[in-house]
């Protein structure tokens, strides 16, 4: 299954970035479960030799706070912290008022990290 949807993901895109999970880390807490059955990094390795092998652009970035920072005016002010925050699904920024879905925020943050790195050619660290 990792196969054929990583060669679709490869086929399908000209570029894919990637946070930087650290699933070894993961997997000595309660999500240990959850994190081995979805065999992140054995994904993220298929992803990147596929992409290699079919000239798509793979970046990896340093996903720290992509779920905290609002991915329109850039504030952590007001996301939800800490691991009581982790069951915290939508929230609400309180700078600019936009409503997010923790996991698409995540993801237009990643993918924003990714574009920084393109523009500016050197990596990108957020802390």
């Amino acid at each position: 299954m990792l196969h054929q949807f990583t060669h679709k993901l490869v086929n399908s895109h000209a570029m894919i970035i990637v946070g930087n999970v650290n699933a070894k880390a993961l997997a000595q807490t309660k999500l240990a479960k959850s994190v081995l059955d979805a065999s992140w990094t054995t994904f993220r390795a298929m992803l990147k030799y596929k992409c290699e092998n079919a000239g798509v652009w793979f970046e990896e970035v340093n996903e720290m706070y992509t779920t905290q920072t609002c991915s329109c005016c850039s504030s952590r002010l007001s996301s939800p912290k800490g691991r009581i925050g982790l069951g915290i699904r939508e929230w609400q920024c309180m700078e600019c008022g936009t409503l997010h879905d923790r996991d698409i925020n995540s993801a237009l943050n990643i993918l924003a990290l990714g574009h920084e790195r393109l523009a500016g050619g050197i990596p990108v660290l957020r802390n």
